[in-house]
């Protein structure tokens, strides 16, 4: 009885330790197939910026940032208008479509600033920077989000 109980405890020990171990494998091998730089850290670490396209694209990045801010505080205002409307009479009134209207015009808005502050900060890289640019931006506009 005694064997079967050593027997058992080793079995138990090696099974979690087993686990413990593939557990941590497979985080680590998902976090690296998953993980893709931001487009920020990859124009900035992995397309060898000169010190002038570095300074060119900061300008445009801080340019960008005040106009991004003012178009996520129309969403934030928006989505409250949409609260409201919907809290008032529970039913998809007029008041929710222009809510909605003004989110969904916002929202382009938003985009467009976005898409134009890509294309300004590869007019500021090399040809051959522009191309490793240009597929990463094709990446992710048709990878499936994870």
């Amino acid at each position: 009885m005694r064997g079967l109980s050593r027997g058992l405890v080793i079995t138990l020990l090696l099974t979690l330790i087993a686990a413990m171990g593939g557990t941590w494998i497979g985080a680590r091998y998902i976090y690296v197939q998953r993980h893709q730089p931001s487009l920020h850290e990859f124009v900035h670490d992995e397309l060898r910026l000169s010190a002038d396209q570095r300074a060119q694209i900061e300008v445009l990045e801080r340019d960008f940032a005040v106009r991004r801010r003012a178009r996520e505080a129309e969403l934030r205002a928006a989505n409250a208008d949409l609260a409201r409307a919907i809290q008032a009479r529970h039913e998809y009134s007029p008041q929710v479509q222009a809510a909605v209207d003004r989110f969904h015009g916002a929202m382009g808005e938003l985009q467009k600033e976005t898409i134009l502050h890509v294309l300004a900060m590869r007019a500021v890289l090399t040809p051959e920077q522009a191309r490793q640019f240009d597929t990463r931006i094709g990446k992710a506009l048709t990878e499936p989000a994870s």
